[in-house]
């Protein structure tokens, strides 16, 4: 049987295990798919120490920048975005790939329109260094925003900002685990108010499949988008690299 999984915590709100496990039976494969939570990334080693038959892993909260050191080998775009969502093991070598940016730039497409033309990029893990790297390839503007302004590399808290920066960013992208299962009433402090029927929200959660984040963004006319299909192009452009 082979066998592949997931690396992050916690892993209560993923939907990878059960989406690949009925991947495998749709396709009459024999492979299963495992959740591993590790508390700290240390804990790699002696994961796969015990689990030997692993070909392929998966890498999300908040694991997808410090797992890099682990690689033997880094796709052109791990080296661009210093982030890692997909691991392939051959020969107890790591090979590490980043599909969160072909799953992001087709989902984001799908409702893409000219005047969003300039966005605020919500956080600045991982998954926001994959969402930067579709943004500078669309040439669409972007200001990242965090908890803390960090002027060196132009980020902004959301202090900072003000109404007409957010009429003017009339795509806004969350990347922060804000209004993520459990902590659905959670979302990124910003003044909806100002939003309209210009503004596009996109959220990376998937679970919920509406956040508080995408509710605010809607109830003001705002086109909205969770990061299911996201989820999806990612899962199935992982599976490609696994069997390549």
């Amino acid at each position: 049987m082979r066998l592949f999984g997931l690396i992050g915590y916690p892993l209560g709100h993923s939907f990878s295990k059960p989406w690949f496990n009925a991947k495998f039976e749709r396709e009459g494969l024999d492979a299963f798919y495992e959740n591993y939570p590790i508390t700290q990334i240390e804990e790699l080693n002696r994961l796969l120490e015990e689990n030997p038959a692993l070909e392929g892993i998966n890498v999300t909260i908040p694991y997808k920048e410090s797992v890099i050191p682990f690689l033997h080998l880094k796709s052109e775009v791990v080296e661009e975005t210093g982030a890692c969502n997909c691991i392939r093991i051959r020969n107890g070598k790591l090979e590490g790939f980043n599909t969160d940016v072909v799953g992001f730039e087709k989902s984001l497409l799908k409702s893409l329109a000219p005047h969003h033309s300039h966005a605020l990029v919500l956080g600045t893990g991982g998954a926001s260094k994959a969402v930067q790297y579709v943004l500078r390839k669309l040439r669409i503007p972007f200001i990242v925003i965090s908890r803390k302004a960090d002027p060196k590399f132009g980020i902004l808290s959301y202090e900072q900002l003000n109404d007409q920066l957010l009429q003017s960013a009339t795509l806004w992208i969350n990347t922060t685990p804000l209004g993520m299962y459990p902590n659905v009433d959670s979302c990124p402090p910003l003044n909806y108010s100002v939003i309209g029927d210009r503004h596009y929200l996109y959220d990376l959660v998937y679970n919920p499949a509406e956040t508080l984040f995408l509710r605010n963004g809607k109830a003001q006319g705002a086109v909205t988008e969770n990061g299911h299909d996201m989820l999806v192009i990612q899962a199935e452009e992982g599976w490609k690299i696994w069997n390549q």
